[in-house]
């Protein structure tokens, strides 16, 4: 990072040259950028993914490629490719292969942990990552008409919404009905010690618990996911993300 931030050196043009560059780096086929390691994400890597790659992906091979980026995430070799380039490739349409349904949490950006671009996965986001219904309508609308192949529920580690269910909290009307959503799942885990957020423990094991829930109710609750799963179109998975680690895991 740099040492000396302020805009003291703009004016001998240390700043515009090292931007100049970095430009210059970024135009390449409209898709290599430098990444923080020093290294260069190849063109393949940064193409925006389109109609062709969007069908012949099986539900299996989406899973693992948002795993994959995961990886690069964890090894910090995200691929820092040219956003506005690939905001210019999809601008008229879009073929993410996958959807994520994650927490508001700022720590947990799936984009950012999957290290995928603009263009490659649908994502919704609400506390709890629960599955309500406009969650379940937006997936119908990802899979079944702009093809995604795979739907990833991803809770997460230290999730406020769990530690506020399990603790009943009272914060607003609003507020307090969607941690209602999660109580079912607090009470249906058997988990030794304090029945409180301060168990960490527990709170984990509710986490997990969540996602698994969501995952099967986004298949319960609609007949347009059941039968593209029932057809081996559309995979539905639950995952946590370790918020300490950085590192995802696919839950059983």
């Amino acid at each position: 990072m740099c040492n000396d931030c302020s805009g003291d050196n703009q004016g001998e043009g240390g700043g515009e040259s090292r931007r100049g560059f970095l430009r210059l780096g970024l135009m390449g086929a409209g898709a290599i950028a430098v990444s923080a390691l020093g290294g260069a994400a190849r063109a393949d890597e940064c193409m925006a993914f389109g109609a062709d790659a969007q069908g012949a992906i099986t539900p299996d091979q989406a899973v693992a490629k948002l795993m994959e980026g995961n990886a690069r995430f964890l090894a910090g070799q995200s691929l820092h490719c040219d956003l506005l380039a690939q905001a210019e490739a999809v601008a008229e349409k879009q073929t993410p292969f996958a959807c994520v349904l994650g927490c508001m949490d700022s720590r947990a950006a799936p984009e950012l942990i999957f290290d995928q671009q603009i263009g490659d996965i649908f994502v919704s986001r609400v506390a709890g990552n629960l599955a309500t219904p406009e969650i379940i309508g937006s997936f119908e609308y990802g899979t079944k008409v702009a093809g995604a192949k795979a739907i990833v529920v991803l809770g997460h580690s230290h999730c406020g919404a769990i530690k506020g269910a399990i603790d009943k909290a009272d914060v607003g009307a609003n507020l307090t009905a969607l941690l209602d959503e999660i109580e079912p799942v607090v009470l249906a885990v058997h988990h030794e010690g304090e029945r409180s957020s301060k168990n960490h423990e527990l709170v984990e094991a509710v986490a997990e618990a969540n996602a698994r829930d969501a995952a099967a109710k986004l298949v319960a609750a609609s007949p347009v996911l059941a039968e593209r799963v029932a057809a081996g179109e559309l995979v539905v998975v639950a995952a946590i993300y370790d918020i300490d680690t950085g590192a995802v895991r696919l839950l059983a």
